[in-house]
């Protein structure tokens, strides 16, 4: 463990520099617990620069936790729309729910008790009862393993249990009696704008005279790096189906990725299976019609966290037949302009982005 002259001389140099070069970010000008609990689940594996927005339409529409848990399913994925890993959505909607009835409307303000919350872990239950009720636990995000592993030399970057319980000690080691969240923040924002991952700015580092790595010019060799699965890659095709001027959407099972999202329907191309033949058997497996493919639209790549995903977008028709949906929870034949109101994963709202800007330049949706 580090010695107390060291921890000291760490805790003394992070308040000086947080005071005067911490971000103006939004729900640092609170120590509402509701609202550090939303910040903490959007900043969740996310940029600050993508959850500001998201954070301020969240709290202009659910300002209380009584509000969120009042919410409907729809309307909270619709605001979570392009962040990304839906389920943490859904576990603060959950959570919003347990504040309200378990919990006397009050964020748990103890750590057996917080931890109960759906989706709140060690990281986010230290977060949020240091920076809303000053208490004296530590934080450890990728940002803040990387400081301690550098300031030490700790060849740990927490892809085990073994290292992560490791880099947790130190972390408890060095948080003050007083001013824990402060504290948390500054390691944090030193992780997220000084010591980067590659090119750290050592010259602007307020702990370079006491940080092991530096005094060794070894800092770009911690944490050490992890070993990366090899990314999938899949094709999928989906179907702009149109009749009387409305289109087909259906709501995806709420277990499992993307849960209670709406999309467009269609599947995985199977080995050596052209998009269209795809797509012919995935409706009729899926909806239990036939359809007349009319012209493809789009085709759209993107990335997942473990996965990526060409994705392949015709119009198409639907062909004599009484649809039977059987993989959904519900489906529906909505307008373009009431479209916008239903929550889709992040490559579907860009279809929906084609078919608006096809339909605001006064062409069909369909080309």
């Amino acid at each position: 463990m580090p010695a107390l002259k060291t921890i000291k001389s760490i805790q003394a140099s992070l308040a000086k520099w947080y005071r005067k070069e911490k971000r103006d970010l939004p729900w640092r000008a609170t120590q509402d617990p509701y609202y550090i609990l939303v910040s903490e689940f959007m900043l969740q594996q996310t940029q600050v620069k993508t959850v500001i927005p998201y954070y301020q339409r969240w709290i202009k529409s659910y300002p209380t936790a009584q509000v969120l848990a009042e919410a409907r399913e729809d309307s909270v994925l619709k605001h979570w729309e392009g962040l990304g890993y839906y389920s943490r959505a859904r576990n603060l909607h959950r959570s919003a729910k347990m504040i309200v009835e378990e919990f006397h409307n009050q964020v748990p303000d103890t750590l057996d008790k917080i931890l109960k919350l759906p989706g709140v872990g060690r990281y986010t239950a230290g977060a949020v009862l240091s920076i809303a009720y000053d208490q004296s636990i530590p934080v450890l995000d990728g940002n803040v393993k990387r400081v301690i592993s550098r300031l030490f030399c700790l060849p740990e970057n927490g892809a085990n249990q073994a290292s992560e319980n490791r880099l947790w000690q130190v972390a408890e080691s060095l948080i003050p009696a007083e001013g824990a969240g402060d504290f948390n923040q500054a390691l944090m924002e030193i992780g997220a704008t000084v010591c980067l991952p590659q090119k750290p700015l050592c010259l602007l580092c307020p702990l370079n005279t006491v940080c092991q790595a530096k005094r060794k010019g070894v800092q770009e060799q911690f944490p050490p790096a992890k070993i990366k699965s090899a990314t999938k890659k899949i094709a999928v095709s989906a179907a702009v189906i149109q009749r009387n001027g409305k289109i087909y959407i259906q709501q995806r099972p709420q277990k499992g990725l993307m849960g209670g999202l709406w999309e467009f329907p269609g599947g995985k191309l199977e080995k050596d299976e052209s998009p269209e033949d795809c797509l012919e058997r995935e409706i009729k497996e899926e909806l239990g019609v036939q359809i007349a493919i009319k012209k493809k639209i789009l085709t759209i790549k993107h990335s997942y966290t473990q996965f990526r995903v060409t994705l392949h977008v015709f119009t198409c028709d639907l062909k004599p037949g009484r649809i039977r949906a059987t993989s959904c929870e519900e489906w529906k034949w909505v307008t373009l302009k009431n479209i916008q109101q239903y929550p889709f994963p992040a490559a579907n709202v860009k279809i929906l982005n084609y078919l608006s800007a096809n339909n605001r330049n006064g062409h069909k949706t369909e080309p």
